[in-house]
């Protein structure tokens, strides 16, 4: 068994499909066969089986893959420490970093943070993966990325983790509206991480006896946004989204004591990773950022 074998396993593993797995791996399929039926002849064991809808994974094979997994991410480490080492003449930051990020981080304030880092420091490439905040909260717990950003409060042992800002949550509508009238008008509803979900949730079962009039859902906030600008409805949005956009009625959502509820956005990293130059060259970046938290009256 060697490199190539335990990439072939985890992908296999995620894809449970032969042609699939052989595209992601730029082989051809006899070629991923024909290299399955060896890793089995070596083991004497039964890895995979066939059947109508892909393969299934024996229990020996599930054993394997989990070993893949250790495998792949203990060389991944030996090639981070080796390159930090023999770059790290003249404290030259050199590498590439992971970031997992959410989605909304991704699109609205990632680009010109690491537009502003890589002019400073040149010669760092980066791979990043954008999901739900729940997802890229396991990223960094598995340690598959170097540094996550995640927005919502997911409390997670062993990481270390950094606040970068805070904003409120508003109901947004083209016009004015009373927000006592809320159930009985239209709203954009859209697939939103799953705390985000839950705060509104629970600050409407708060206020409201009635459920919700949802008149639109849409998988996108972005697009929940352009149709309450557009009048079709109000929206219940993180103001950082609105921010720019002046023709919209805001109203921040409260708890029960009046205060404002907020959603926070965090940096996660594992401690240990300071260790590699680059990781520690973006993670103070990051932490003397002059981010400003969105808590301005709506």
């Amino acid at each position: 068994m060697d490199y190539r074998d335990w990439e072939i396993l985890k992908v296999l593993y995620s894809q449970k499909n032969l042609t699939k797995a052989a595209r992601l791996l730029y082989i051809t399929q006899p070629a991923l066969t024909n290299r399955l039926k060896h890793m089995q002849e070596e083991l004497g064991v039964q890895i995979v089986t066939r059947e109508s809808r892909g393969i299934h994974f024996t229990p020996q094979g599930e054993y394997l893959v989990h070993c893949a997994e250790e495998a792949l991410a203990h060389y991944q480490k030996i090639k981070e420490t080796v390159f930090n080492m023999s770059n790290n003449v003249g404290n030259e930051v050199v590498g590439t970093l992971k970031l997992g990020v959410s989605n909304f981080f991704a699109n609205y304030e990632l680009p010109y943070v690491l537009k502003l880092f890589k002019m400073q420091y040149p010669h760092v490439e980066f791979k990043v993966i954008t999901g739900w905040s729940k997802d890229v909260t396991h990223l960094i717990h598995n340690k598959d990325v170097h540094i996550s950003f995640v927005r919502g409060d997911y409390g997670w042992r062993g990481l270390t983790k950094h606040r970068l800002f805070e904003e409120t949550i508003c109901i947004a509508s083209k016009d004015e509206i009373d927000i006592t009238e809320l159930p009985r008008l239209p709203r954009i509803e859209y697939r939103g991480d799953y705390l985000l979900k839950s705060l509104i949730d629970n600050w409407w079962a708060e206020n409201y006896v009635a459920p919700p009039f949802i008149s639109i859902e849409v998988d996108q906030v972005d697009t929940c946004k352009e149709m309450v600008i557009n009048g079709l409805g109000y929206g219940i949005l993180s103001s950082r989204i609105l921010n720019e956009i002046e023709d919209l009625h805001k109203v921040a959502l409260t708890d029960q004591q009046g205060k404002p509820i907020l959603r926070r956005t965090w940096m996660y990293y594992h401690k240990e990773s300071l260790e590699w130059n680059v990781v520690k060259a973006f993670v103070d970046f990051i932490e003397n950022f002059d981010w400003k938290d969105d808590l301005t009256e709506v």
